[in-house]
């Protein structure tokens, strides 16, 4: 008897589950979400992949390549809160299930340094003299 009111009850009502595909849930108001890059404005300066605790993230900044793995990814936003120029961002959504792994990468153009700039500019100058010589 105790146990027949449970499953009439369970049997009669609406499911507690939800068909995900078909119905799926809003994020929670403090969910952080999947990570994107803006990368025009990334300087490829490798702060996110030095603090990221799950080498998620991997910058290569002469050939300006962010890689990301979400499926390493813990979502601590740590990389957000450290990158200096803001342009990594936490999209409130969930993200997809997929069959199969893959990374996301993003290329940009790396920031040169400004020594570097000027040096480069001092030997097309000295190079150029040496031409006209």
């Amino acid at each position: 008897m105790y146990m027949l009111k449970n499953v009439l009850r369970n049997l009669s009502g609406k499911p507690a589950t939800r068909l995900y595909p078909l119905e799926e849930r809003e994020p929670f108001p403090a969910y952080r979400g999947v990570i994107t890059n803006e990368v025009e404005k990334c300087i490829f300066c490798n702060s996110c992949a030095r603090v990221c605790p799950t080498d998620a993230i991997t910058v290569d900044a002469k050939a300006g390549h962010w890689h990301y793995d979400p499926f390493l990814c813990v979502y601590c936003s740590a990389c957000v809160e450290k990158c200096p120029t803001k342009c990594l961002v936490q999209v409130p959504t969930h993200r997809k299930p997929s069959v199969t792994k893959f990374r996301v990468l993003r290329t940009g153009t790396p920031r040169v340094k400004k020594s570097v700039a000027a040096k480069g500019k001092e030997e097309s100058g000295i190079e150029k003299k040496a031409e006209k010589e």
